[in-house]
């Protein structure tokens, strides 16, 4: 019996150590969002533009400024993001475009000192008559995506998105590529009254 015993517990001692340990490789969260579903807004305001069904409130100001400024936001609870619209009017002041666009290049520009990369994308439709540049600024910053556009005219709307988080580009990277498409389809949707 006591050379059974020594047998077995040599074997099992042998079937154990056959292979080395080999640690798992680190779990990356998979996050799916639903597949985008746009309505055009068509408020008391200067334009219409389409928006996702997934922002849970949008909510719009008149800005104290001018009687031809509004702020929007566009809420998403469920991503914790907001796309942030101002319009100004122009009325054909060309002092005062040269003055809204420098502003919006500005802020983009503001966020070099912690961004690593900043890739700029013109938008042009000539029916609609919207110009404009999206700009998606990759890294560590507060806003990972800008807009503007412009008839060139009377027309300008710049855009922004920010998250309720402190700025993590990986942890944020799935809802900020979500939110930047959302941003694209209010450029190419865009519609001066």
């Amino acid at each position: 019996m006591k050379h059974f015993l020594y047998i077995f517990f040599m074997l099992v001692l042998c079937v154990s150590c056959g292979q080395d340990y080999i640690p798992k490789p680190n779990a990356f969260l998979r996050l799916e969002y639903p597949e985008a579903q746009y309505k055009t807004i068509n408020a008391n305001l200067p334009f219409t533009f389409k928006k996702n069904n997934l922002a849970t409130s949008i909510k719009y100001k008149k800005l104290p400024a001018s009687t031809e400024s509004y702020g929007i936001n566009i809420e998403y609870k469920s991503l914790k993001g907001t796309i942030f619209l101002t319009y100004k009017a122009i009325n054909g002041d060309k002092k005062v475009l040269t003055e809204y666009l420098r502003d919006a290049q500005k802020f983009t520009l503001e966020h070099t000192i912690k961004a690593d990369e900043i890739p700029v994308f013109p938008y042009e439709n000539k029916e609609r008559k919207v110009y404009g540049v999206f700009s998606e600024v990759k890294g560590n910053v507060a806003s990972p995506a800008q807009f503007y556009v412009t008839d060139s005219v009377q027309h300008f709307l710049v855009g922004s998105l920010y998250f309720y988080a402190k700025p993590n580009y990986d942890s944020i990277l799935p809802a900020a590529n979500y939110l930047q498409r959302d941003m694209t389809q209010i450029m190419e949707s865009l519609h001066w009254k």
